[in-house]
């Protein structure tokens, strides 16, 4: 699909959009922020969120104003309008042997993540910045981002002062703890003291920021002393970076017998109100909470960090 002339349907207006999103390379929240800046039409996170995946057909001032925020030049605003006006004309109501729309909205969505792969891949973008434990890259824009590689979760954060609270199972007869957290990088330099049962137990080291590939699972050993014997641990992450620090999932390993195994997990978000409730999880001086979809680096090697 080169433009918004080869519009014919939502699903292709829907991989258009997350095309020019993918070219701005810039999160839902500045999004909104802009459109504010400019006054006119709102520009929510979550209605883009359900535009970009196809959830929701957006009113037209909603796009426009959209691609407005993604510096989509004023001189190609009317192929968009007039894409926007074929899709509507051709949108028929539902019959009953239309497709379920759960299921639509999963083919949207790997359609969503094929086209903002394919913007990154054809743009030639790589990692000019990354985490201090992988060093300069080399090779990175020899390899191609997966539709694996790209993930939708929602999150929250807080500033620096601010903490999370939560609560996580393991077994006693374990000789070692991980902790693992999927974080933005897009935001650099997060920094956050963890303490285990009220006592010290680690850090979070501050990462670099990846302005391009923004996931990482970063990696935490704990003490075997504050861990073993016990059934569960009480974790709480305090930030110290002005930076702050942001948080979407977390994956708890437990070394038992030799041999490292997932102990728990904990998903973090508005969306995920089961999980938190079942660990207790609490939050002090939230100050963002939404759902972001970054790619993870092409070599899967460097997924995680320490």
């Amino acid at each position: 699909m080169s433009g918004p002339e080869s519009v014919t349907c939502h699903e292709d207006l829907v991989k258009l959009l997350a095309e020019q999103f993918a070219r701005a390379d810039v999160s839902l929240r500045e999004l909104q922020t802009r459109a504010d800046r400019a006054g006119g039409t709102r520009l929510p996170r979550s209605t883009c969120a359900d535009m970009l995946a196809g959830r929701r057909f957006p009113k037209k001032a909603v796009m426009m104003a959209f691609l407005r925020g993604c510096r989509v030049p004023d001189p190609q605003l009317p192929a968009w309008e007039r894409a926007w006006d074929r899709v509507r004309v051709g949108r028929l109501p539902p019959d009953t042997d239309a497709e379920p729309p759960v299921r639509r909205w999963r083919r949207v969505a790997l359609l969503v993540a094929v086209a903002v792969a394919t913007a990154a891949i054809s743009l030639g973008v790589m990692a000019q910045r990354v985490t201090p434990q992988r060093g300069p890259s080399g090779g990175v824009p020899g390899h191609l981002v997966g539709v694996s590689h790209i993930v939708s979760d929602d999150g929250r954060a807080f500033p620096r002062g601010g903490s999370s609270r939560f609560t996580v199972r393991v077994d006693p007869a374990n000789t070692g703890v991980r902790l693992v957290r999927r974080l933005d990088v897009g935001v650099g330099l997060q920094h956050a003291t963890i303490t285990v049962d009220g006592a010290l137990a680690g850090e979070w080291r501050p990462l670099l920021e990846d302005g391009v590939y923004k996931w990482r699972d970063q990696i935490v050993a704990i003490p075997p002393n504050l861990t073993t014997g016990r059934d569960s641990l009480t974790v709480v992450n305090t930030s110290v970076s002005a930076s702050g620090f942001n948080e979407f999932h977390y994956t708890v390993e437990h070394e038992v017998g030799g041999v490292w195994r997932t102990a728990d997990t904990l998903d973090v978000g508005r969306g995920h109100a089961g999980s938190e409730a079942a660990h207790d999880y609490r939050v002090v001086g939230e100050d963002w909470a939404d759902v972001q979809t970054f790619a993870y680096p092409p070599r899967r090697e460097d997924w995680r960090v320490r």
